[in-house]
């Protein structure tokens, strides 16, 4: 009896407990609006573009190399005597200096040996031109009618040229003596900057040998890769001694800041570079070892060094010079008008590291929105940040984006 009891009053608690919850959930308050919901403008920056000429720097990166670079070898075999002091890895060599000598003896006898074979071979000649003119004077008084191959044979013609032709390989000996003699002294082939020396006093050297590397310091290329788009903005010389288009070279993990060389477009490689599909350009760089006086405090070029390369293009006329930041997916730009924002598509002529150069969708004196927003929407409500930047054309935010940039431009950074 007990147990019922329990049992019923546990019930009962349990649907008192339930009424309650359920008075209470089905009488709750509802929150509820009162008036109208207030939507504020986008706060923005904005710059003021201006239509105008403008020349393009082309950046890229590229390595250096020498223009002339050969590995010195005799013509002669022998064993090397002297050697110049300058004959050393790092020295400066010029052209037609002396800078290995092999024994010469053996030549000079050589030479002296031909020199007499051709002593004898013009006395030979000598008496048999004395032979002919006896032989000429005896057939004049025979007076006989003879072919003219029993002419030639009277008069001792083949005789003649059998001794003419023996002077003529005695002078060709000779000169050959010479030339033998000449290259066992080992001259440098043009003004050059010695990379390394394989050979020294007492060394046997035969024709072929590499005796050392030699590079020429006149001139050093860079070769840098751009792609095919750029080329036309590119001005390549047509003739010797021209120059094409200025080329501002920086090494910046060598050099410190603001150092930098000066060189010039020189040729286009007929090939596409294998792994990129870029075009390939030499980049000419005088004295690039900084050795004569008018480049003295110029920084030296190191082959086979990384280096930037900018390169000044063609004027492009009548575009809108644009940072490249503000120009948004899909080739787009937002431009407040009338408060509002507006989204143009733009013709782009060209993209250099720092710039997007537009012919079409932009024009003078347009607000472009430079403000990242996250909700973009054709004619939503904007404010401007900064009015007074709106007059002020958009050199200062070039200025500032080119402050930015400064130090960060890669071959990557051309659209």
């Amino acid at each position: 009896m007990n147990k019922k009891k329990t049992l019923l009053i546990c019930l009962a608690i349990l649907l008192a407990g339930g009424a309650v919850l359920a008075y209470i959930f089905f009488t709750e308050p509802s929150a509820s609006r009162e008036g109208a919901s207030r939507q504020s403008a986008m706060l923005v920056d904005v710059e003021m573009v201006e239509q105008g000429s403008y020349q393009p720097l082309i950046v890229a990166t590229g390595s250096v190399q020498p223009s002339a670079d050969i590995v010195l070898s005799p013509r002669v075999s022998g064993e090397i005597i002297s050697r110049s002091d300058a004959f050393v890895p790092g020295g400066f060599v010029k052209k037609g200096e002396v800078l290995l000598q092999i024994d010469p003896a053996d030549f000079r006898n050589t030479l002296e040996l031909r020199r007499s074979d051709l002593s004898q071979a013009m006395a030979d000649l000598e008496i048999e031109q004395g032979r002919q003119n006896v032989a000429r004077r005896d057939f004049e008084l025979i007076d006989e009618n003879i072919t003219e191959e029993n002419r030639e044979l009277v008069l001792r013609e083949p005789q003649l040229n059998a001794v003419k032709a023996r002077v003529e390989a005695a002078r060709a000996a000779v000169e050959q003596a010479k030339l033998q003699l000449e290259r066992s002294t080992i001259r440098a082939p043009f003004d050059a900057h010695i990379l390394s020396r394989n050979a020294n006093v007492g060394s046997q050297v035969a024709p072929g040998d590499d005796l050392g590397r030699l590079v020429g310091r006149d001139v050093y290329w860079v070769v840098v890769n751009v792609p095919l788009s750029k080329l036309r903005w590119l001005t390549f010389p047509d003739k010797e001694g021209e120059r094409g288009s200025e080329v501002t070279i920086r090494d910046r993990k060598a050099w410190q800041e603001g150092e930098y060389r000066t060189g010039y477009l020189y040729k286009l490689v007929g090939a596409l570079e294998d792994q990129t599909r870029m075009a390939r350009l030499l980049v000419a760089v005088p004295d690039p070892l900084a050795y004569q006086e008018e480049s003295e405090g110029l920084p030296p070029l190191m082959i086979n060094s990384f280096v930037e390369a900018s390169i000044k293009g063609t004027e492009i006329k009548d575009v809108v010079r644009l940072n490249r930041d503000w120009v948004r997916q899909d080739e787009t730009v937002w431009v407040m008008e009338d408060e509002k924002l507006s989204i143009r598509e733009v013709d782009i002529v060209l993209s250099d590291a720092e710039y997007a150069y537009i012919s079409k969708g932009l024009q003078e004196n347009d607000q472009v929105v430079t403000t990242n927003l996250t909700t973009v929407a054709e004619g939503a409500e904007l404010r401007r940040n900064n009015p007074d930047s709106a007059a002020g054309g958009g050199d200062t935010a070039a200025t500032a984006a080119g402050q930015r940039r400064q130090g960060a431009q890669t071959m990557g950074g051309t659209r």
